[in-house]
């Protein structure tokens, strides 16, 4: 397994936590030394997790203004730490191409949820990426020459408010 990959795994499971606590006080560094990581897997999963907590406002917005029918508080914590790990990425560090972000976070739904998150997700960064004005490069990216993400049709379906 690559260590990004894994970054965004150890990301994924530290911010499913923050979402349940509400802070990193008691439990974080406990996390780290029971899993002992890499220090550049450490270092990108932190960057993604400061990331995440430092503008999740922001990103619940995005992801609330593109899931059709969802408020993001009555998302599932796994699909709307997903969806704020591949927002962060795809916002805040340009030098992961979009097609990656968007394909790791579809292989974190399949790892950590279900099909229809798999679903869910790929169609909510797709239409995040078609319409965010801040995206363009990105959009850029991958119309010249990568494929872009499938829409399923549609952002609602079976996760609806």
């Amino acid at each position: 397994m690559g260590s990004r990959r894994q970054s965004r795994e150890r990301a994924l499971q530290v911010l499913f936590q923050w979402d349940i606590h509400g802070n990193t006080d008691h439990w974080l560094e406990d996390f780290w030394e029971q899993n002992d990581t890499a220090s550049e897997v450490r270092q990108f999963a932190d960057r993604l997790v400061d990331g995440v907590m430092t503008h999740h406002q922001e990103l619940d917005r995005l992801i609330g203004a593109h899931a059709t029918n969802w408020k993001v508080s009555r998302m599932p914590v796994v699909d709307r730490n997903i969806l704020r790990a591949a927002l962060y990425e795809l916002l805040w560090m340009p030098e992961v191409p979009a097609k990656v972000t968007v394909n790791e976070a579809i292989e974190l739904a399949k790892q950590f949820a279900d099909d229809e998150t798999k679903r869910f997700v790929n169609g909510v960064l797709d239409h995040i990426i078609e319409t965010e004005p801040r995206l363009a490069d990105k959009r850029g990216e991958l119309s010249n020459g990568a494929t872009q993400p499938k829409s399923p049709g549609t952002t609602s379906g079976a996760h609806g408010s």
